[in-house]
């Protein structure tokens, strides 16, 4: 159901206050009661469940969050079921709670031409049944059917006859298994019924004419089961209130008795005797009388709602099909109308959503205790103990917990659940009615956050702080700190408002945080404060450990079992309620029972059990069960007699699966979906309707009256199990077979997951049920509209995520909490991980409403659970994303598609599932927030996964990775070897080299054999799946060798079946079979061994020497082919790198140097290049990596690292390190464009791009420095091992896709954002103007200046650009082709503006007049002799208007002299002013002394004086008008924002949510967009405070869209079409957003066409184009001087135009041949000079 509840009474929920909220009144439910005559509305009842009361069922829930209940006893019940006492007896019953329970509509009455039959009265008492039976024999009628079908029952007060089962006489009535003799039964007992109405009916004439029976007493002889139910609903009883609230429809035929004798119109008439007899003339006159009279009356009187039809029938064939549907059809729609009316007009809308999991815990404890009180029955001694210790001694300083103990089924929670009911009025009897006591009431393990000590504690202080107005704070996560804050609360208690905590079953709680050890339970309470606690005796101890923490005897109460004379006192007065008894001999053996079990639970099912005997009814010792379970076994078999065994079995099945229950209208669709349930109702004809009957779940909730309780969930009533044991009997009853408990979790999937919503059909096939269950995965694949069977329409409502209100407005979400609950608990029980996974978690939907129910902890960790279950990395990536975003969207729910957007849209190429969700975002996140994420800046990765793999005292030698995504290998210098799962974050594997001393550990190619070698000189050869030891290989040294010293293995390495090994200081290398665990041969070298590597087919060997020494050996015989030296080098070869696809060999010594050899032929190896590094002081190789497929590689020293192209064989980059700093290790990212480096004693690695050298990114480490980095081949991680032995793991995907990320390494200072077209163009403080591709996010180009450039503008067509650097120097530039058109030297310049026809440039100056010049030409056209600041052009390009000290003036364009003046009156000084948009000749301005100015240029006259209050003028920063000057918008560096309207003067303060940095007001007027810091619990940023992005609408104040900015902004500027955001960060990178207040096609097309959300083609990491830099004329085309301008070197010379390019040659997309690419400067990060 929705998410949303009426607007009750906070207080008494949070308080438990009796008369308020422990009133016993159902869940909120409209159940309308369908009163019919089946036989002639069978097609009308048929189409309103079929096709309008889905439709209704969901408008209820989507606007109100409430269940709507069309209660339709007849649906399925057979014609001979009709007359069934049980199925009378629940009629009125139902009818009476529709009444007394609906919110809305009650009762819908359908009336036609047919009164119907008389009802066969159950039970009639015994004198008027003899007054009958003398009736009947004084008028000579045969009495042997009613001496032979009832019976007379002693045990019912007054004694009364009963009809006896029909199955009693007739044998085959309910033989399934014999179908015809069944129907033959059937068809028998139809004749005998209407015998018995007859002789019952005419046995009353008698009686009545008698005086034996008043009218009262006969009437129901003769009146119909319609009658009865329309005088029932609309009868004396009826209040007009109440009639306003049902419906009725009449349909009448004309001329109805022509058509009698048509075969046809049997079921639309009374015709007893078959068409020959004709109408029968009493029932017309009922009819007439009901039709005609009473329902003419109640209109008049209660303005009851009556729809009459009249249908004419055809001549020949009567009330035809045709005609028939025609009503139907009408009947729908208006009946869908009329309760939509009845709806509104009835149900209460004061709704909220329900987004709050604290309160929403509160309820359902609050609701299980009212239902559980109501089952309070039987009075406990131990009531008036609790009740003694929770008033008594209220002057005591201090006081104890109170224990209350006792076995299972002694009923102690419903004990609980009677004080909680009780407490409020024994402390207002005690302390006065003014006293207002808080009742707090925890059934532990009623649900998940009750069942945690750390929930259930952090629950607690939610209430007492909302009930003593208390400011906690967030709470922390930490069990004992929340004790703390727990215990401290309850000091806020008074005498006056005094606290009683019950807790109920503690022993329920799970063992986390030591719970059941009740560390946590206080020793001492304040004076006003009682806890009172259950627990069983003997369970986890927990009894023994509170008697050490309340040591007090007299603190414990013990739930003493009854006496058998109590006992039976309670049965007597239980049965005399119901009227009934019981006779002396079955009180025999009640007596026996009760001595032999007398426990609370088995004393509730004896009376249901003794209530239902008659006096006739033999009963022995065997009658009656001994223990509880035997009595539960026994009601349940007791339910299935009368139910039957399948329904039985499966409705208690689905109540106990259900995570937390199933309402009635649920049970009813899931019974409608298995196939095995519906077999008995479902139809012959296929794509036809099949729902599942109501009475049959109403039946088996009326037996298990007590056993089922409804509780409130979310809103909704929800049937759970009362007791713990009758869950585990159903369990155990009807719960035992795996493949019939999948099945039942698959049926609950499919149907939260609206599977068969909408009008599906779905295909039947009860024979299958059972085998389908068995290939889960399969079935739910395949599409299952392509099976062969029948298929029927089930009448299940859809389930979307979230529901959206039509009747409030668009932003009030109801979350479809029943859904989040339990549709993945489903699928994970059913083993359908792929749907939970990706249909479910990974759904945007599913997401949103997680969060808007505040379970944003609960969606990480079941993401969590998804990454450990599938090792997908898109599952990780938007579990750490959300991880990181969290603390913004738990201050925005509603923001979770922008942050979303912000975090992974430099992500989308890298993460194909993301891409998905990243378009759901666009589609549906538009509804929450308007804020939408063009280009993202984020280059920061997600918090890494961690695992320690050791302790202090033992020192990491190694990590291996391995073929497995989530396996690597740990060696320890202890000699163990383990393998870890990184997912679960605990190895699962252990080598252990026992007694050996082991130097290094390598794993073979195959990964079949774990080597180890030892300081012994031996190798070990484990068996890795094993990890046993499989042989040990001794490495032995020549004669020579061992004689000169004694060496160690001085290195080894693996192919797959062979290990080459050598020692130190020798030149020999011993050849092993892995497989065998022998030496093969010995490979005798020149010089000492380095290193060896074998070639790719494991054919050769190749070993490294002193003196760069290589030689190459076939391995099987140990033959020397070649040996290979490079006279460059003295040194040593340090690594070997053989390319089987170039049959290249590349060997690189120990101080770097490079050389490569051809192996065309492997015995005469050709020297192809040879580079020598020796004079290069960059220190010793650290570490070698080749990448065959991009032609890389990279060459790691101490000093330096150089990459080299191994296809043209040039370095292409070099870095070297910072003074002091070495390089401990380096890698290639994954696509080589960056380099990924390690330096000594620092905790974080670093990366650098290689096109510019800039430092992107610095990854932190973990506890320690950076001591090792690892690459994988497998999911491509990267592998950080620190000092202290924590392992973190990075996505190398991830860090290409950071390295994508452009910025210029230096704070934006300004933007300039075009009208049109994707660039944007930034200076940051240097040389250059950075032109930006908006929608790729890539530099595409620079122009280059000599000094640092300080101004720069746009002609409006974005083709020239003008720009000012700090050496006096002015540029023209073609955007286009980076041509810089001329150059202008003069004073330097403050300000630069463009007019808005391009046609000139204002230059002004600071200390040296200003100058107007032609931006064609270069030429003034005037000079400017005043000083202005904060200058604009007004829109007719004829003034430019500017502040000099204490005045704003107007200076003429073409004279340059000031035209208008406005001065303050007062000699106060201009704070700042705006230009009108809409008036042109206005101006807005603010003064210091508080006074916002309208002035017209035209006429030099104020048009508008407004006092601004005094806090806002004297902390002004910033001030904002819309474009038709009526609204002003006033920032003051707080959390405010001040819209001033000049037009009534009204001042309205919209809360910022944080300080204020930089607003802007959109073109139209209608937003405001700004950037405001605000601190965050939980991600601190820049001493706590983080940069947010807001959106706020004018019209009504709202806050649109939010989006958290994680980096420094520096620059905000928005667009004057579509409203479109830029924002520059202090590291140089840009971002890019939108707003979309109303969406429509255009504008999602828009978004959607966009470059950033074209993921649909994107495979693997976008190309970044080649960064172009163009230099300004290096030579001055134009010299200002004071008064004149000079053209160095030419007389006459003027400048082109810059409006016809074409005169100097240039075509907008040709580039000038004098423009060429410059070299940009390295960034500033660690080792990054170049």
């Amino acid at each position: 159901m929705a998410g949303c509840r009426p607007g009750a009474p906070r207080h008494g929920v949070l308080c438990a206050e009796s008369s308020t909220f422990l009133i016993s009144t159902p869940a909120r439910c409209v159940r309308v009661f369908i009163s019919a005559n089946v036989e002639d509305t069978e097609a009308e009842r048929r189409a309103l469940h079929q096709h309008v009361i889905p439709k209704l069922r969901e408008f209820c829930r989507d606007n109100y969050g409430l269940d709507f209940q069309a209660v339709d006893v007849y649906w399925g019940v057979e014609l001979a079921d009709r007359d069934d006492a049980c199925v009378q007896a629940l009629r009125m019953s139902l009818l009476d709670e529709c009444i007394r329970t609906s919110t809305g509509p009650c009762f819908v009455g359908l009336l036609g031409e047919r009164y119907g039959e008389p009802v066969l009265p159950g039970q009639i008492e015994a004198a008027e049944f003899e007054r009958l039976l003398e009736g009947a024999l004084s008028a000579g009628l045969d009495t042997h059917l009613l001496d032979t079908w009832y019976r007379r029952d002693e045990n019912a007060v007054p004694p009364a006859y009963y009809l006896l089962p029909r199955s009693h006489l007739l044998k085959n009535f309910d033989n399934c298994s014999d179908s015809q003799a069944m129907a033959a039964d059937h068809e028998q007992w139809m004749g005998i019924s209407a015998d018995i109405k007859t002789l019952l009916r005419s046995s009353a004439s008698v009686c009545q004419s008698k005086g034996h029976l008043s009218i009262n007493q006969t009437q129901k002889y003769f009146m119909s089961g319609l009658e009865e139910e329309f005088t029932f609903a609309l009868g004396e009883r009826a209040t007009p209130g109440m009639a306003k609230r049902c419906v009725c429809y009449i349909r009448t035929i004309q001329d109805a008795e022509r058509f009698a004798a048509i075969p046809q119109m049997a079921r639309y008439l009374d015709l007893p005797g078959g068409i020959k007899t004709g109408r029968d003339p009493q029932a017309v006159q009922r009819l007439h009388r009901l039709r005609d009279s009473f329902i003419p009356a109640c209109v008049s009187e209660s303005k009851l709602r009556v729809y009459s039809s009249k249908t004419v029938c055809d001549a020949r064939l009567g009330y035809t099909e045709s005609c028939e549907q025609q009503y139907v059809e009408g009947l729908c729609r208006q009946f869908y109308e009329d309760m939509i009316d009845l709806i509104e007009m009835t149900v209460p809308k004061a709704y909220e959503a329900d987004a709050d999991p604290a309160y929403e815990e509160i309820v359902h404890h609050v609701s299980l205790c009212r239902s559980l009180h109501a089952l309070y029955v039987y009075p406990a001694d131990a009531l008036r103990s609790i009740k003694d210790y929770v008033v008594g001694g209220t002057r005591r300083t201090k006081s104890s917990p109170l224990v209350v103990y006792g076995g299972p089924c002694s009923g102690k929670t419903v004990l609980m659940a009677e004080v909680t009911a009780q407490a409020y009025k024994w402390y207002q009897d005690a302390a006065g009615s003014d006293s207002e006591p808080v009742v707090v009431i925890r059934f532990v393990g009623q649900t998940e956050e009750s069942s945690y000590i750390r929930n259930l504690l952090k629950s607690l202080c939610e209430q007492l702080a909302w009930v003593y107005a208390k400011l906690v704070g967030p709470l922390p996560e930490s069990v004992r700190e929340l004790w703390d804050i727990w215990v401290g609360l309850l000091h806020a208690s008074t005498s006056q408002r005094p606290l009683l905590i019950v807790l109920d079953g503690i022993d329920q709680l799970m063992e986390t945080d030591g719970a059941r050890t009740v560390w946590w339970v206080p020793q001492t309470l304040p004076p006003s404060v009682r806890l009172v606690v259950s627990t069983p005796p003997n369970k986890f101890g927990i009894l023994h450990a509170l008697k050490k923490i309340v040591p007090d005897d007299s603190s414990y109460v013990e739930m003493v079992p009854r006496s058998k004379k109590n006992c039976n006192q309670l049965l007597k007065s239980r049965l005399g309620q119901i009227k009934r008894k019981v006779t002396s001999g079955q009180q025999i053996y009640i007596n026996e029972a009760l001595v032999k079990c007398p426990l609370p639970l088995y004393l509730n099912l004896l009376f249901m059990e003794i209530s239902k005997w008659r006096s006739h009814k033999d009963v022995d010792e065997r009658t009656l069960c001994r223990t509880v379970h035997e009595a539960i076994e026994n009601l349940f078999a007791r339910i299935e007699e009368k139910c039957g065994v399948q329904f039985v079995a499966r409705a208690l099945g689905y109540l106990t699966l259900a995570k937390d229950g199933l309402s009635e209208t649920e049970l009813e669709d899931v019974l409608s979906l298995d196939d095995h349930a519906i077999r008995d109702y479902a139809p012959e004809k296929t794509n036809s309707f099949a729902r599942f009957p109501h009475h049959k779940i109403a039946t088996l909730r009326q037996e298990l009256r007590g056993y089922l309780l409804e509780k409130e969930v979310h809103s909704t009533g929800l049937l759970v199990w009362a007791n713990r044991q009758l869950l585990h009997m159903a369990t155990k009853l009807y719960l035992g077979e795996p493949e019939v408990v999948q099945y039942m979790h698959n049926v609950l999937a499919d149907y939260f997951m609206g599977q068969w919503a909408g009008g599906r059909p779905k295909p039947y096939c009860p024979s299958e049920a059972w085998s389908q269950s068995g290939n889960t995965s399969r079935h739910h694949k395949e599409d299952k509209n392509n099976h062969g069977g029948p298929k029927f329409e089930r009448g299940v409502i859809s389930q979307p995520w979230d529901f959206h209100c039509r009747l409030l407005e668009i932003s009030q979400v109801f979350v479809n909490l029943r859904k989040l609950k339990e549709l993945p608990y489903h699928l994970t029980k059913c083993g359908r991980s792929e749907e939970l996974v990706y249909n479910v978690i990974l759904d945007f939907s599913y997401m949103h409403a997680m969060v808007l129910s505040g379970r944003l902890h609960a969606l990480i960790a079941e993401m969590d659970s998804a990454h450990s279950l599938t090792l997908d990395k898109d599952v990780r990536f938007l579990a750490d994303t959300l991880r990181s975003v969290s603390p913004a969207i738990l201050e925005d729910p509603y923001s979770l598609s922008t942050e979303l957007q912000q975090r992974m849209l430099p992500f989308v190429r890298v993460y194909p599932k993301i891409r998905h969700i990243m378009q759901v975002c666009d589609r549906e996140g538009l509804r929450y927030c308007s804020i939408v994420t063009l280009l993202s800046p984020m280059d920061q990765l997600n918090e890494p996964k961690r695992v320690l793999l050791t302790t202090n005292a033992v020192r990491i030698m190694d990590v291996l990775p391995t073929t497995k995504p989530n396996a690597v290998i740990s060696v320890l210098d202890n000699g163990t070897a383990s393998t870890w799962d990184l997912g679960l974050g605990q190895p699962f594997k252990h080598t252990v080299a026992h007694g050996a001393q082991v130097l290094g550990v390598q794993l073979n190619r195959d990964e079949k054999y774990l080597v180890a070698s030892t300081l012994s000189n031996t190798l070990l050869v484990f068996d890795y799946c094993s990890s046993t030891l499989l042989y040990e290989v001794e490495v032995k040294g020549s004669k020579l060798t061992a004689q000169d010293h004694q060496s160690s293995i001085g290195g080894f390495t693996l192919s797959t079946n062979h290990a080459l090994a050598w020692l130190e200081r020798s030149n020999e290398v011993h050849v092993i079979d892995l497989n065998y665990g022998w030496p093969l041969c010995m490979c005798h070298c020149w010089y000492e061994v380095t290193c060896a590597q074998f070639s790719d087919d494991g054919t050769y060997a190749f070993c490294g020497q002193q003196l760069n020494t290589t030689s190459i050996f076939l391995l099987e015989s140990g033959e020397r082919l070649a040996t290979v030296t490079s006279e460059n080098s003295t040194g040593y070869v340090h690594a070997i790198l053989v390319s089987a696809q170039t049959h290249e060999l590349y060997t690189v010594d120990c101080g770097g140097s490079l050389t490569v050899w051809d192996l065309e032929e492997i015995s005469n190896p050709q020297l192809l290049e040879e580079f020598d590094c020796r004079a290069d002081e960059a220190g010793d190789v650290v570490s070698v990596e080749l990448a065959k497929d991009l032609h890389t590689l990279l060459i790691c020293k101490n000093l330096s690292m150089e990459v080299w192209d191994t296809f043209s064989w040039s370095m292409t980059d070099k870095f070297k390190a910072r003074r002091n700093e070495r390089f401990l290790c380096a890698v290639l990212s994954r696509n080589c464009e960056s380099i990924i480096a390690a330096i000594e004693l620092m905790p974080s690695i670093f990366i650098w791009r290689r096109d510019t050298g800039q430092c992107l990114a610095t990854l932190p480490g973990n506890s320690g420095t950076i001591c090792k980095l690892i690459k994988t081949t497998v999911n491509d991680f990267l592998l950080t091992v620190t000092s202290k032995g924590v392992l973190s793991i990075w996505d190398l995907e991830a860090i290409d896709a950071i390295s994508a990320v452009d910025k210029t390494g230096k704070a934006i200072r300004s933007i300039l954002l075009p009208s049109r077209g994707e660039s944007v163009f930034t200076i940051d403080g240097t040389e250059n103007v950075y032109k930006w591709n908006i929608h790729s996010g890539f530099i595409e180009s620079l122009l280059r200046h000599d000094y640092t450039v300080e101004q720069f503008v746009l002609t409006s067509s974005a083709e020239i650009l003008i720009s000012a650097d700090s050496g006096g120097n002015q540029y023209v530039w073609h955007t286009v082709t980076g041509e810089c058109l001329f150059r202008i030297s003069g004073p330097r310049v403050s300000q630069l503006l463009v007019t808005h026809n391009d046609l000139f440039v204002v230059s002004l100056c600071e200390k040296k007049a200003s100058r107007v010049w032609r931006l064609g030409t270069g030429n003034k056209v005037c000079n400017i002799p005043c000083n202005l600041t904060q200058a604009r052009i007004t829109a007719a390009n004829t003034f430019l208007v500017g502040v000099q000290q204490s005045a704003l003036l107007a200076v003429n364009l073409w004279t340059g002299s000031v035209s208008k003046k406005f001065t303050c009156e007062d000699g106060t000084h201009i704070l700042a002013y705006k230009l009108l948009p809409d008036c042109p000749d206005y101006v807005a301005l603010v003064t210091s002394a508080g006074v916002l100015y309208t002035w017209s240029l035209a006429d030099e006259a104020v048009r508008r004086r407004v006092q601004l209050p005094l806090n806002l003028h004297k902390r002004l920063e910033d001030f904002q008008i819309s474009p038709s000057g009526k609204l002003a918008i006033l920032a003051t560096g707080d959390d405010t924002l001040n819209v001033l309207d000049l037009q009534s003067g009204k001042l309205r303060v919209v809360l910022a949510g944080g300080a204020v940095w930089q607003q802007r007001l959109s073109m139209d007027g209608r937003y405001i967009v700004y950037a405001c810091f605000r601190k965050r619990r939980d991600a601190p940023f820049e001493d706590g405070l983080n940069t947010c992005l807001r959106v706020v609408r004018l019209a009504d104040g709202k806050c649109i869209g939010t989006c958290t900015l994680y980096k420094v902004p520096s620059f905000l500027v928005i667009s004057k079409r579509h409203l479109n955001i830029v924002i520059g960060f202090e590291d140089g990178s840009v971002g890019a957003y939108t707003v979309v207040d109303h969406v429509d096609a255009a504008m999602k097309i828009k978004i959607a066409a966009s470059p950033s959300r074209r993921i649909g083609a994107m495979s693997g990491q976008q190309v970044r184009p080649k960064r172009a830099a163009y230099t300004c004329k290096p030579s001055i085309d134009l010299l200002w001087r004071d008064a004149t301008e000079e053209i160095p070197g030419k007389v006459g010379h003027q400048a082109p135009c810059a409006n016809d390019l074409s005169s100097v040659g240039i075509s907008p997309k040709a580039v000038p041949n004098y423009c060429y690419p410059y070299p940009v400067d390295p960034g500033e990060g660690p080792g990054s000079t170049r």
